[in-house]
């Protein structure tokens, strides 16, 4: 035997210490075994975890990309096959663009855990019909390598990646986010009107500024007030989707649906939704009519633009919102002022996006202000 084989002392001593402490585990367990069976109702105290479940990331993703197959199903049926390939092109850039940013930053290939699929789909939701191919491309990488990757990866971004996508577009190219609205299966717009170019929020700003004017024409004024009666008629169009906006985001009745499979799946939290919609229905019903404070339409603003999905889909996301119960009040709360500050005197006619990318940056402060007290401190 050569001499750099031969044992050291210490080493024996080591190896024999660990066979040791094999055997007394090993004891040990055969005698849990033994006190098991003797004694059924015996209770042992064990290391955490002390209780598993099988609900993991993926999971989790996955059931948010099942949520939304009816929006997009909607998505397709309202506005055609073109929304089917915006929906496309940007879950496979975002897929590609998280794997190649893995690659470039030597860390594991994770791809498969969905939720770069949901930050393929929440982005073109967001986008109008007709804007180029290249913009839900361009919207993705941003989203994928800006809004996420450089923090950290999942888990670790402070803002919703869809939505800082959205706005960087909306920033970029204001003209095709504002403007590149497409009809319906039915050629409608607004729900009333095949000839207006406009989405029903459009329309009610434009009316609110009108009517806000005061050297606005009698005629306009007249215009604009029979404008906002005709919005008051279409509840049902703004239900079942049949308006033109972005794609994913008109058919309340199909958003709903997917959001009662999350509840119902405790996937995510009701407070923040209601207190988010809640917010908006009574600031609008106080704040948003023509004829004085409580004369506001709220079911108007419920239904139109992007708050179902925001609510829902984007406030609730797990990893950009608060923690605490109390927390999560707050957000939606703060969620639901911005919308309807950025819809009333904005100059956009939507706010719910901003909203929650502004109160996405106020998580960790909130988290902080109402952390529950230790026990017994």
């Amino acid at each position: 035997m050569r001499e750099d084989e031969k044992k050291s002392p210490q080493s024996e001593l080591d190896f024999e210490g660990k066979r040791a402490s094999e055997e007394i585990k090993a004891e040990a367990k055969a005698k849990v075994e033994e006190d098991v069976e003797a004694k059924p109702g015996l209770l042992f105290v064990s290391a955490s975890p002390h209780i598993r479940d099988d609900v993991s990331v993926p999971r989790i993703m996955y059931s948010v990309v099942i949520a939304l197959l009816p929006a997009l199903i909607g998505a397709v049926y309202f506005f055609g096959a073109r929304a089917l390939w915006l929906i496309l092109i940007a879950v496979v850039t975002s897929v590609v663009a998280e794997a190649l940013m893995q690659k470039v930053m030597h860390r594991p290939i994770t791809v498969s855990d969905g939720s770069a699929i949901i930050t393929g789909m929440l982005l073109s939701f967001n986008l109008p019909g007709g804007v180029p191919m290249w913009m839900p491309i361009v919207g993705s990488v941003f989203a994928i390598a800006i809004g996420k990757m450089v923090f950290g990866g999942l888990g670790y971004n402070p803002l919703n990646p869809a939505l800082l996508g959205r706005a960087f577009l909306l920033a970029s190219w204001p003209a095709h986010m504002t403007t590149d609205w497409t009809p319906t299966i039915t050629g409608t717009m607004t729900g009333f009107d095949t000839v207006t170019k406009a989405t029903p929020l459009g329309v009610l700003q434009e009316a609110h500024r009108i009517l806000a004017d005061p050297a606005a024409t009698v005629e306009k004024m007249a215009q604009a007030k029979e404008a906002i009666e005709h919005l008051s008629t279409t509840y049902g169009n703004l239900f079942w989707g049949n308006v033109s906006g972005c794609i994913g985001e008109t058919s309340v009745i199909l958003l709903l649906l997917g959001a009662g499979y999350l509840l119902y799946k405790k996937f995510i939290d009701w407070r923040i939704p209601l207190f988010y919609i809640a917010t908006v229905a009574l600031l609008t019903w106080i704040l948003g009519g023509t004829g004085g404070a409580f004369s506001g339409d709220p079911l108007f603003h419920i239904l139109a633009g992007g708050l179902i999905l925001g609510a829902f889909f984007m406030a609730t996301d797990m990893v950009t919102t608060p923690v605490t119960v109390k927390g999560r009040y707050i957000f939606g709360l703060g969620c639901g002022v911005l919308t309807v500050v950025i819809r009333l005197w904005g100059g956009y006619p939507e706010g719910v996006s901003y909203s929650i990318l502004f109160m996405n940056a106020f998580t960790p402060l909130i988290d902080r202000w109402t952390k529950p007290r230790r026990f017994g401190a």
